[in-house]
């Protein structure tokens, strides 16, 4: 006996939705973009815009999509994994957002000891009626040390620890601009030093020292990672912020940008 699909009934409200799905579903992937692989358990939202004679879409084909197109990850297949979502789902526009921690093996400066420093990694795609569109988000911790305390003081300055979140854009062919291994180096390229997982004490000395010779403030830390991304012309927005050591509130800093004759949303 043919069961009734309440969902595809026609709805004489009017009322388009501009996000309907599921949120928080927790799912095992292979993520593979060429530069590095990693496994592990992901967070996935899948979304998409309902129209007004709608009255709802199918969630569980979302699940679907999930285990069918994304469980093995790759970047520059989302294009094709959206087409086939909104395929399946019968709607012109469907978002998918995808996020996981990613570990890549450090080196300490000194000691030559190696960890695995964690990052946060946010992919969030969209397929629309301009074709599809793919951000990037990279979060990592960084050191900085005040250049103004360095240069009032007889001796030291006061130094934190800074959360730097990368967000790079990318659509049609140029869907991956910048891998996330590359975003995490740039990441971990400005500011006064790096951090790392295991610190003895030489390398503790050498990133005490490094840090003191290279203060940045947070606009300095704002304005060097998106220099990188313009000498490679990948569309970027950023934010930096300082979880300040000696003052009540935190200082954050943050930059958008888009070469000219790309417009991203």
């Amino acid at each position: 006996m043919a069961l009734p699909d309440i969902q595809d009934e026609f709805d004489n409200r009017g009322i388009e939705l501009d996000r309907v799905g599921i949120a928080g579903v927790q799912y095992p992937i292979r993520f593979d973009d060429g530069s590095s692989q990693h496994a592990g358990i992901a967070t996935f939202d899948v979304t998409v815009t309902l129209p007004a004679e709608r009255r709802g879409t199918h969630m569980s084909r979302m699940v679907e999509v999930i285990h069918d197109e994304l469980q093995d990850l790759e970047p520059d297949r989302l294009p094709q994994a959206l087409k086939v979502a909104a395929d399946r789902l019968d709607v012109d526009m469907v978002r998918v957002r995808v996020g996981l921690p990613m570990a890549f093996l450090v080196q300490a400066p000194a000691s030559g000891k190696q960890a695995w420093q964690v990052c946060d990694v946010e992919f969030a795609a969209q397929l629309t009626s301009d074709g599809p569109e793919l951000a990037v988000t990279v979060g990592t911790d960084i050191t900085s040390l005040c250049p103004c305390s360095k240069a009032i003081s007889d001796y030291g300055a006061h130094n934190q620890r800074s959360r730097v979140r990368l967000t790079t854009f990318g659509r049609d062919e140029d869907i991956y601009p910048l891998d996330v291994a590359s975003a995490f180096a740039l990441i971990r390229s400005v500011g006064s030093s790096p951090v790392f997982p295991i610190i003895k004490r030489p390398d503790e000395r050498v990133v005490t020292m490094t840090a003191h010779d290279h203060p940045a403030f947070v606009e300095d830390m704002a304005r060097d990672l998106s220099r990188a991304c313009r000498e490679r012309r990948v569309a970027h927005e950023i934010s930096v912020r300082n979880f300040e050591s000696i003052h009540s509130h935190d200082a954050v800093a943050s930059v958008h940008w888009a070469p000219q004759e790309r417009v991203v949303s």
